[in-house]
């Protein structure tokens, strides 16, 4: 499920990660489908009164798409609307967690530990899909440890359930009939079976939860047994698959996400954004380093990233760092994903402090601070509750109209100072 933002309601809740193509934790709040490119569903008419007037109306535009009605009829056999889909879909956390436990979570001890036994376990597996793929083992160990926990927690809902279930009812249904019809072409090719193609609740499948959508543009067979199985308890065509994902995504071979960085004192964090990428040379010449204070080294493009203001780490991230977001469109995720890398690749934890005594806002506290921003004449782009892009952009041109440092990180503080 790449990208995301049904985010922090998907088995990512559980796990850290909501994987290639569904939802992400933080900053969007739509599924990225264009990233995938299956057929999508056409859209559905307006909700009919009944789950199966719904699915009687959906059955002739799933085989007017080349679903076979016996495939249909298959897929369908025993399913109604899950209750438990529709309360996580309509659930809208009013706490989050602030990014520092998000990221103590992702790369716990615990978490590091099994990443390097697994490591260990698969060394060989790993070195072949490396060589075929050209991204680093450590990164798709990552992104399995963020996503199912290793394959512990790789979901128990029928995927063709929890998608007819959002696809009738559910706040995303042409979402959920372009998955569903995308899961049927699988059921189709022969890749698994109705009873066996289980997930989470918005339809995330397998070790590195691909969306249906996701799996037909990037699952592979890498086992060579003729199908590509995600959901087996070996994980081999899951983990070859995430990585297909990242190659195909623009991946750099031996290249970094990013690393943690020191700013020189009085360094301006009005430049410290991920649309600002500039040479490295240009960041040096700005008094840039890596943590310890030797030279940053020149991967390509980077940029500057402080995702909790002037009063905690700050990070360099190159092209490495864009493409996790394309897996999953969140910037906690892609830290998380590379640290977890990072540290099950024998690295340290982070160096620099985070501002523990800062509290999240809650959402309805961001929704507020959106609408003061607009009353203060600064576009925050809606008033959402998610602290995205538009209001980071808001939030900094108010800073610099107060004399603040413009890191644009939402706190209690700036609030009250709004209020």
């Amino acid at each position: 499920m790449h990208r995301t933002s049904l985010a922090a309601l998907c088995l990512a809740l559980a796990t850290g990660g909501c994987g290639a193509g569904a939802f992400s934790p933080i900053e969007s709040s739509n599924p990225p489908l264009a990233r995938n490119t299956a057929t999508p569903a056409a859209a559905p008419s307006p909700q009919p009164a009944s789950f199966t007037a719904w699915r009687d109306g959906f059955r002739p535009r799933a085989l007017a798409q080349g679903i076979r009605p016996e495939v249909f009829d298959a897929g369908f056999r025993g399913v109604g609307v899950n209750s438990e889909v529709m309360r996580l879909d309509s659930r809208q956390a009013e706490f989050t967690k602030p990014i520092w436990e998000y990221l103590d979570s992702a790369a716990s001890p615990d978490r590091v530990a099994t990443g390097r036994a697994k490591r260990r376990d698969l060394a060989s597996t790993m070195a072949a899909i490396e060589a075929r793929f050209g991204v680093q083992s450590d990164v798709v160990l990552a992104i399995w440890g963020m996503e199912s926990n290793f394959g512990g927690y790789r979901g128990s809902i029928p995927v063709v359930e929890s998608l007819a279930t959002l696809a009738y009812q559910g706040r995303r249904r042409s979402f959920g009939e372009e998955q569903l019809v995308a899961a049927l072409r699988i059921i189709q090719a022969g890749d698994t079976t109705p009873a066996n193609m289980v997930g989470s609740w918005a339809g995330a499948m397998g070790h590195t939860q691909f969306i249906p959508t996701s799996y037909l543009s990037y699952a592979v067979d890498f086992t060579g047994d003729g199908r590509r199985d995600i959901w087996s308890d070996d994980p081999t065509d899951a983990l070859a698959s995430a990585a297909n994902y990242l190659a195909r995504s623009g991946w750099q071979s031996g290249r970094p996400w990013g690393m943690e960085v020191r700013v020189p004192a009085g360094f301006n964090y009005g430049s410290a954004d991920q649309s600002n990428r500039r040479p490295v040379a240009d960041w040096r010449a700005r008094g840039v380093t890596r943590v310890d204070g030797s030279p940053l080294p020149d991967h390509g493009s980077a940029a500057i990233i402080a995702p909790a203001g002037a009063r905690g780490p700050a990070f360099v991230v190159y092209q490495n760092f864009f493409v996790i977001k394309r897996y999953n469109n969140a910037t906690s995720y892609a830290i998380g994903v590379g640290h977890l890398a990072d540290r099950i690749g024998g690295g340290g934890p982070f160096v620099q402090a985070w501002p523990r005594g800062e509290r999240e806002l809650s959402r309805s506290e961001k929704v507020e601070l959106q609408e003061r921003l607009i009353s203060r004449g600064f576009n925050p782009g809606s008033t959402d509750g998610v602290i995205g892009p538009d209001t980071i952009g808001a939030i900094r041109a108010f800073q610099t109209s107060q004399g603040i440092t413009p890191d644009g990180f939402a706190t209690t503080s700036l609030l009250q100072k709004l209020r």
